[in-house]
């Protein structure tokens, strides 16, 4: 059978329809997939987006939550009301401490109680036990000065040191020590039974020239200065033999001094001594050195030693220079 026209014509005319169909579906599957594409690109921003702000959001909220803990934490530190601790320890626990410690502190406390009040029964109100004087005294001037230097013209030059030699004789006014007891000259003055110590008298008026009393400027303003030297108290020192003053200038020719009491003694009548507590009102022995220097002695340094002789007391120690001798300086103008 042969083939009508119409259908031979109807034929090639289906087949390029057929191929535009096919070409539109895939342009349309491939539009499809770009758009599916986009799609997921999109959804995948859209992700990534929500990723990150989700990340955003749990740094806030960790940030919140830290300082909220750190409040939480500094006021807790004080007082956490969950717990009821106060200063990070319970009511029970600061009870129980304070016990502790109120019992160790007072254990401590107890023995050094304990051990002062041993240790205060083997001491002795007038005298102490372990003394670290030496046993033999040392030498000191008044005027309290190294170099006394001044000129005889002029009183405010020297007005220093005259002060200072009536502020020591204060205590050696006649009318304080007539109130003593006049002892008996030579002899020690013992009186370790004696629960009152007794004292002895040295008037100031003894000193005569260098008392003050006569001339109130110890001879300052004539150029022949006094030196009141006097011995450190040692509590039971006995020095044996006749002890006094004697003192040398150095330089080759002698230096003309007077002494006062005569020939520097000092009297073993004033010793022993038993202390400031028991032996209220105790006044040491001094010597008053008077320098009678001349025109020819002014304007040029005098360097004096002054050393305690005729008895058992060392004076003699290179180690200690103030050791039963005192070295001083003078220097007078005009």
């Amino acid at each position: 059978m042969s083939s009508s026209p119409q259908d031979q014509n109807q034929e090639p005319n289906q087949e390029p329809k057929e191929v535009m169909k096919e070409q539109k579906e895939e342009v349309k599957e491939e539009v499809k997939e770009e758009v599916n594409e986009e799609k997921q690109e999109e959804m995948r921003e859209e992700k990534k987006e929500e990723k990150e702000e989700k990340k955003e959001e749990k740094k806030e909220e960790k940030k919140e939550e830290k300082k909220k803990e750190e409040k939480e934490s500094w006021k807790d530190s004080f007082y956490n009301p969950r717990t009821g601790q106060f200063l990070g320890r319970t009511a029970s626990s600061w009870g129980l401490i304070l016990l502790f410690y109120l019992v160790f502190y007072g254990f401590l406390a107890g023995m050094f109680t304990l051990t002062m009040w041993v240790m205060l029964q083997t001491l002795d109100d007038n005298v102490p036990r372990y003394q670290d004087r030496v046993a033999n005294p040392g030498l000191v001037v008044r005027p309290h000065a190294a170099e006394i230097s001044f000129n005889r013209s002029d009183p405010t030059n020297y007005n220093q040191y005259t002060q200072q030699l009536h502020d020591l004789l204060q205590n050696y006014n006649d009318s304080l020590q007539e109130g003593n007891d006049l002892c008996l000259v030579g002899e020690y003055t013992e009186q370790d039974d004696e629960p009152k110590k007794k004292v002895c008298q040295f008037k100031r008026s003894t000193l005569r020239q260098c008392s003050g009393l006569p001339d109130t400027s110890f001879g300052y303003a004539e150029g022949k200065p006094c030196i009141i030297i006097k011995m450190n108290r040692v509590i039971g020192l006995k020095p044996r033999g006749d002890p006094y003053i004697n003192c040398t200038a150095k330089r080759d020719s002698p230096l003309q001094m007077q002494y006062f009491p005569p020939e520097g003694r000092l009297d073993k009548m004033f010793f022993p001594y038993y202390g400031k507590r028991a032996h209220a009102g105790y006044v040491q022995p001094v010597v008053a050195v008077q320098l009678l220097l001349t025109k020819e002695d002014y304007n040029v340094e005098q360097t004096v030693e002054c050393k305690v002789e005729g008895s058992d007391l060392r004076n003699d120690d290179d180690r200690d220079k103030f050791m039963g001798r005192v070295t001083f300086r003078v220097k007078v103008s005009e």
